[in-house]
């Protein structure tokens, strides 16, 4: 049977794919649309060959280490954002432009030689094309105990596909409204999807190539700002390649999803008239690429089609875990700790799965003793709230009253620490066959996993809970902790854990050194 089925070829899906391959494990990896990408897409000019972007355009080395890495471990070329020059404003339709300075726009950024589709490619490269299926859409997705299995649409044709595990590296919000799960996700994860925006699936964009860039022989950067209602391009920004040869100006709509529907047909004169409103004639002679990611049923959910109004929280626990027993993982750059919508929440979200599915990778003897130990750290996850409270209101009634919120969370975890360390050393792991490696057990992962975003999630949910405590109300600090205060209480958190991480591997490891040290009925014959 296939060991691992990833769906989604975006970077997400591209990088966990090249791992496996590297490790060489098998696994297949299939995308519903012709090409690789996801919504990493680049179009050749006609006008100049240049490589223009109509999905991702940037990334920042200051604050995307996992995407510089990995262009530099490519060999890719990358330069830096052209922001030299006077940036344009328009506040009214009929006004006159304004020079908003020349400070930089773009902070940094960097862009590929090549466009992002060489990223795209250069992973492609070291994957095995007998390993790639294009054109399939999932439709479905059934857990079968040992397995499960996945039903994909290619054309009129329906195909079933049986494997180890599966990894939907497809954005959340898709999953929820195009791909049957059975069993239906419980109600936390069905929320979180659904609460989930995916990254820019409401926008659209607009690439236009020129013979020459006229903008910067005029000593603009090509950058532009219009905020006036009737704006179609609501932000402009210089495309040239690295050479500035290569002439090309981009912009983000500033149009619904709803009235650039009712202006397809007059889009590329709506676009066109604004580019000249701001750099001249000469922007009329141009060469226009669109892409409505509105319309892409691969990328935009109906609810994406009211983006969000500004950057979300990405990261949320419940799509980080994993279910059915390790079989079934969610990817995509929405599900991402860091980074979450970029390009390198996508690279996270890889090294997360790629880790989860090493945990994943144990003895068949020890699975239902782990899904007995996960189904306990679920339940636990369901109560630590109320114990949080109980310790709480305690701890109050013997008036404790400094770090009062610190020491409580601090006691809720340790307490539900001793609880699992006593149900592990009760339960009959088979220790003759997990391997240890430089000390650490391969089973200490998959025990640990059960409590992937744990205490994130107790830390959020007493927060929520103290800003509403009549209790609290005469403890401003705990009230409403400064920010400071909670990152003390998480980094205390995390010192707890990983106590309590050591001890799990020190008691498995010892148990492992004692079945191997016990005689077998081979040996007392």
């Amino acid at each position: 049977m296939l060991d691992t089925v990833i769906v989604g070829g975006g970077l997400c899906g591209l990088s966990l794919a090249c791992d496996l391959e590297r490790q060489g494990r098998p696994y297949l990896l299939f995308e519903a649309r012709s090409r690789l990408g996801g919504r990493i897409l680049s179009v050749t000019s006609a006008t100049s060959g240049a490589a223009l972007d109509l999905g991702p355009t940037w990334f920042w080395p200051d604050i995307h280490p996992r995407v510089t890495r990995l262009v530099a471990d490519l060999g890719l070329a990358s330069f830096a954002q052209h922001d030299q020059g006077d940036v344009l404003g328009l506040r009214d339709a009929d006004g006159k432009l304004e020079s908003l300075g020349s400070s930089p726009v773009h902070n940094g950024a960097m862009r590929l030689d090549g466009g992002m589709t060489s990223l795209v490619s250069a992973l492609a490269e070291r994957l095995s094309e007998s390993r790639l299926r294009l054109g399939h859409a999932l439709i479905a997705v059934e857990d079968r105990g040992d397995h499960v299995v996945l039903h994909f649409r290619c054309g009129d044709t329906a195909s079933v596909v049986e494997a180890r595990r599966a990894v939907l590296a497809i954005p959340p919000r898709v999953v929820d409204e195009q791909i049957r799960l059975e069993p239906a996700p419980e109600d936390d994860l069905r929320e979180a999807m659904r609460e989930t925006p995916t990254w820019m699936a409401g926008e659209a964009k607009a690439v236009a190539a020129f013979s020459r860039p006229f903008w910067r022989e005029a000593g603009l950067s090509g950058n532009g700002f219009a905020r006036h209602e009737q704006a179609v391009l609501g932000e402009i920004f210089d495309a040239c390649d690295a050479s500035g040869e290569k002439a090309a100006l981009g912009g983000f709509l500033a149009l619904s999803p709803e009235q650039r529907e009712a202006f397809r047909l007059g889009m590329p004169m709506l676009i066109r008239s604004q580019l000249v409103q701001f750099f001249g004639s000469e922007a009329e002679l141009d060469e226009q690429h669109y892409q409505d990611w509105a319309t892409e049923p691969y990328t935009s959910s109906r609810l994406d089609r009211v983006p969000p109004e500004q950057h979300p929280e990405y990261g949320n626990p419940a799509l980080s875990r994993s279910y059915w027993n390790g079989k079934l993982l969610f990817g995509a750059s929405e599900t991402a700790r860091y980074g979450g919508g970029y390009l390198e929440g996508a690279l996270d979200a890889a090294a997360r799965i790629q880790r989860q599915l090493a945990e994943t990778r144990i003895n068949a003897a020890n699975a239902n003793i782990l899904e007995r130990f996960g189904e306990w750290v679920s339940g636990q996850r369901k109560g630590a709230s109320e114990r949080y409270q109980r310790i709480l209101h305690r701890n109050l009634s013997v008036q404790q009253r400094d770090q009062l919120t610190q020491l409580t969370l601090l006691e809720t975890v340790e307490s539900i620490y001793r609880e699992a360390l006593r149900l592990l050393d009760e339960l009959p792991l088979d220790g003759e066959v997990i391997p240890v490696v430089n000390g650490r057990s391969d089973l200490t992962p998959a025990v640990l996993s059960s409590f992937t975003g744990f205490n994130d999630a107790l830390v959020d949910e007493a927060l929520r809970f103290n800003r509403t405590s009549c209790a609290l109300s005469n403890f401003p600090g705990e009230h409403k902790p400064s920010p400071e205060y909670v990152q003390t209480i998480r980094r205390d958190l995390a010192a707890a854990w990983r106590e309590f991480a050591l001890t799990v591997n020190s008691r498995i490891v010892t148990r492992t050194a004692a079945s191997e040290k016990a005689p077998s009925l081979a040996d007392c014959a």
